[in-house]
């Protein structure tokens, strides 16, 4: 689509996402930090082109080149892509069922495992990298990135560290309309704060303890109000496509893509650049992969494409990455459950939220809701209703239903303890304080089994 692009053309880029329930996927996405075993470093660009190729080679992949650097892998809808930091990130295609997904997730992790056990490369999932300091974490080889890093300390005190060293696991879901779409966003975006304390799992920056038990939640604060944090419009009656386009319309852009070139442009907005303000740019005419790249810019907690993004938790184990998706599914995707759910918590606020927010990355599961209600409790019958979305969809894999995939999230709150929590007692007994322990947990792994995480 190259016609000159209008307001109304870019309110249709998320009416079009709109799908009947019977069509209805389920996307995940992963980051986790490489390291070296040797010295505990993070991996370099050297270190991702050996893993890169290996897959390509074994496993047939197919190399994405920008600039002459490899930078990413795409096979079957799914992409393995390069982050700032040299995180990997596996972006799955959208699946039928949990058990797909998950699947997905498996057989990933044991193609890296195969072509990393020669090179003394390993994994792990947290929401921020453990040990290492900035200067110690290579910057990747992507022009997006050189321009982001650039801009971020004009608008933040800890955007690098958010590029270079957070890591998250996402979930993708769709809609069937407009009203459908801002139920399930209200939704989202108002548990994200439960959620996140569930998954709390950054206490440590710099080798040393912190303030927080998510302190990647604490980093998104410090990064740029204009494209990330909680949408306060959200919770406005008038929430609509047409909104969220205004708020893009409103956010500074990063570049333009013209042939292999990015061109940096973020001085202006993208209504600036749809007017043909930008004197530099007066003969760069703007098209539809400008609007696609740009939303792709924007970094809420819950982000709207042509589909739904839920974006708020700390990275964590194999086990807990399956587990996300799940639990949305069976918020998001049971009418029911879903209209359940909004019941227990429209009345919230934008106030009410962003409090929520602050407190549970400090507190994880010893955080109250906005009612005044402990975190646990609420959470546990959040389990129990996305136990019952998921065991309606009725679907079934070696006689069990998608719910099992909940099990690693019921046993955190079974324990009263957020991740972080648990490796902060670690921290300060057995381990005497010596970061590098958490390493040689290594517990980014499949599963074995009668194995817990």
């Amino acid at each position: 689509m190259t016609n000159k692009l209008s307001k109304d053309s870019l309110i249709s880029f998320f009416k079009k996402g709109c799908k009947e329930k019977k069509n209805w996927k389920v996307g995940t996405e992963h980051e986790k930090f490489g390291f070296n075993r040797s010295n505990l470093k993070p991996i370099t660009y050297e270190d991702i082109l050996k893993i890169f190729n290996g897959l390509s080679e074994k496993y047939f992949w197919k190399k994405k080149i920008e600039n002459n650097f490899l930078v990413a892998l795409e096979k079957d809808g799914s992409s393995i892509t390069l982050e700032p930091g040299g995180q990997i990130e596996l972006s799955g295609s959208p699946k039928d069922s949990l058990f797909e997904t998950c699947k997905e997730v498996n057989e990933h992790q044991r193609e890296l495992d195969d072509i990393c056990k020669n090179l003394q490369i390993d994994f792990m999932g947290m929401g921020v990298l453990p040990k290492w300091k900035l200067k110690d974490i290579p910057l990747m080889p992507k022009d997006r990135y050189k321009i982001m890093k650039s801009y971020m300390p004009k608008v933040g005190s800890n955007g690098i560290d958010m590029m270079q060293r957070t890591a998250t696991i996402q979930a993708n879901f769709d809609y069937s309309s407009e009203e459908d779409m801002i139920k399930k966003f209200r939704v989202g975006l108002f548990l994200q704060p439960a959620i996140i304390g569930l998954y709390a799992n950054s206490p440590f920056v710099d080798g040393r303890l912190t303030n927080f038990l998510s302190y990647r939640s604490f980093i998104w604060t410090k990064t740029d109000s204009d494209r990330c944090g909680i949408l306060p419009f959200v919770f406005d009656d008038g929430f609509s496509f047409e909104m969220y386009v205004d708020y893009l319309l409103k956010v500074p852009m990063y570049f333009v893509i013209r042939g292999d070139k990015y061109l940096k442009i973020t001085n202006y907005n993208f209504n600036d650049f749809l007017l043909g303000k930008i004197k530099k740019f007066e003969k760069v005419t703007p098209i539809y992969s400008d609007w696609i790249n740009h939303i792709s810019t924007v970094f809420p907690e819950v982000r709207l494409k042509s589909y739904i993004e839920l974006r708020g938790v700390d990275g964590g184990p194999w086990s807990r990455v399956c587990a996300l998706p799940a639990f949305w599914t069976g918020i998001l995707y049971d009418e029911t459950i879903l209209n359940e759910v909004w019941e227990k918590i429209k009345k919230w606020n934008y106030k009410d939220v962003k409090n929520f927010y602050s407190n549970v990355s400090k507190l994880g599961l010893k955080s109250l809701t906005p009612d005044g209600k402990p975190i646990n409790k609420f959470l546990s019958d959040l389990l129990k209703l996305s136990s019952k979305g998921l065991k309606n969809r009725k679907i079934f894999v070696n006689g069990k239903n998608e719910s099992v995939f909940l099990e690693p999230l019921e046993r955190i709150l079974e324990s009263g303890l957020s991740p972080a929590e648990t490796w902060k007692n670690l921290f300060l007994s057995e381990w005497h304080e010596n970061i590098d322990n958490i390493y040689k947990a290594n517990y980014f792994k499949i599963l074995k089994k009668n194995e817990k995480i």
